[in-house]
C-alpha cells in the first residue's frame, strides 16, 4: 500500500510538472529539463525521486529521442509510460531533440 502511495505521488508531482510548463519553451535543453524532467529524473538526470525511475545522464542521445518520440506517439506505455506520454505530448520535436542531447551530455552514472 505504501509503494502505491508513493508512486500515485510521483505521478502527481510529474503531472504537475505539465501545469507549470509554458506552451511555447525555446529549444534549449537544460530549461526542458528543468520544467518537464526534474521533478522525477533529478537535477542531474540520475538521482531519480524512485528507484523504478531510470538514470537519465549520460544515456545515447539518440536512444533518447527515440524513446521520447516513442511516450508521445503512445507506443510506449509500459512502466510510467501514460505519465510520460502526457509530459512528452505539449513537447515540440524541437525540445525533444534538445532536452535528448543536454541529457546525453550529463556525466553518466
Amino acid at each position: 500500500m505504501q509503494k502505491l502511495k508513493i508512486s500515485v505521488l510521483a505521478a502527481g508531482i510529474c503531472l504537475l510538472s505539465l501545469a507549470v510548463a509554458s506552451p511555447a519553451m525555446a529549444a534549449d535543453g537544460a530549461a526542458v529539463y528543468q520544467v518537464k524532467c526534474l521533478a522525477c529524473h533529478g537535477t542531474d538526470a540520475k538521482t531519480s525521486i524512485m528507484p523504478l525511475y531510470p538514470k537519465l545522464a549520460g544515456q545515447n542521445e539518440e536512444y533518447l529521442l527515440n524513446q521520447l518520440k516513442a511516450f508521445k506517439g503512445a507506443k510506449r506505455l509500459s512502466g510510467q509510460g501514460a505519465v510520460m506520454m502526457g509530459i512528452t505530448g505539449a513537447l515540440s520535436d524541437e525540445d525533444m531533440a534538445a532536452v535528448a542531447k543536454w541529457i546525453s551530455e550529463q556525466p553518466g552514472f
